[in-house]
């Protein structure tokens, strides 16, 4: 009767082990799944924050091609300070290219505006007095610079750069995008066709 008893008790034991076996390793599985959906989660949140930073700098780029389409003829002015554009009439073209496109706090003489309807916030962040669109705040307003490269292989198209620089919810975020701008000489006969 003791080889019984002992038998028993010796099964119990094994399959408490196992048990608490599988236990430890269904909770690493869990943990390891929780950390996954927290890294995904993480991945969804950057390219979000990709995507707004690259939509704002394409505005930026995409103003400064319309603008250079509106003003043709301009050859650049010397750029030391930065400007808030409020107005068309506050855009300007440098003389300079930019020695680092890919860093924006280099930019002597960068041109920053905020598109129509672009909340911007010092920190990004949500917006505050209960603004139902807490999601599209942005931390830094674009920027864009454009530079006067000189005339085309042709000798009368004149070439510019334009760079842009846009900004996500966070300081951050950014991207730069740049864009090489020909506009081309054009004579109009005013005596008719």
């Amino acid at each position: 009767m003791s080889r019984r008893f002992h038998r028993r008790q010796s099964a119990r034991g094994v399959a408490l082990i196992s048990a608490m076996l599988i236990l430890v390793m269904l909770t690493l599985l869990a943990l390891s799944m929780f950390r996954g959906f927290g890294l995904q989660q993480k991945i969804a949140g950057n390219v979000l924050e990709k995507s707004r930073a690259f939509e704002a700098a394409e505005s930026a780029l995409q103003y400064g091609e319309f603008w250079l389409t509106q003003n043709a003829g301009l050859t650049g002015v010397p750029c030391t300070s930065t400007i808030i554009i409020t107005s068309d009439a506050d855009m300007r073209v440098c003389d300079t290219a930019l020695a680092t496109p890919a860093d924006p706090a280099s930019w002597v003489g960068a041109s920053t505006y905020t598109p129509l309807g672009m909340q911007v916030q010092a920190d990004g962040g949500a917006i505050v007095n209960g603004n139902s669109n807490a999601d599209i705040n942005y931390a830094r307003s674009p920027a864009l610079y454009i530079a006067y490269m000189g005339l085309g292989p042709n000798g009368t198209d004149a070439l510019y750069s334009v760079t842009g620089v846009g900004y996500g919810g966070s300081k951050t975020s950014a991207a730069v995008v740049q864009s090489v701008v020909r506009q081309t000489a054009k004579v109009t006969s005013l005596t008719g066709p």
